[in-house]
């Protein structure tokens, strides 16, 4: 198992929301292997990378591809996302996300009495 792989625990809580496809379908991977096509789709989603230069190691990169896009379509990734959030909620688990900006000295605003100035300069006419 590489870095960023579906863990044991990770794996079983997604196989149940992935659509069951026909073992007899005759063409492309076996439902079996949807695993490391996840892996796939992932490592691609983490690292940018075109769909052609998604590892060897997780399949074709065509198949990776046309189940993604496939799943897309069949609104599988929003029942994902909604059942992994429900789970978070339900096990206390909360993910925040904060980004923060810093700004050069230089960056405030002029010198000068900040009480006779209004914030944000709404209405404010500029000469």
């Amino acid at each position: 198992m590489s870095r960023g792989d579906l863990t044991e625990a990770e794996w079983r809580v997604l196989k149940g929301l992935l659509p069951i496809e026909p073992a007899n379908r005759g063409r492309g991977r076996p439902p079996e292997q949807n695993r490391s096509i996840i892996n796939g789709i992932l490592w691609r989603l983490r690292c940018g990378a075109p769909w052609r230069d998604v590892l060897l190691k997780h399949g074709s990169w065509n198949t990776i591809h046309r189940r993604f896009r496939r799943w897309s379509e069949a609104g599988v990734w929003e029942t994902v996302a909604v059942t992994l959030a429900e789970i978070m909620a339900d096990s206390g688990h909360y993910s925040i996300d904060s980004t923060t900006v810093r700004a050069h000295v230089s960056a405030r605003a002029e010198k000068g009495d900040s009480s006779t100035r209004s914030w944000p300069l709404a209405g404010r006419v500029h000469q």
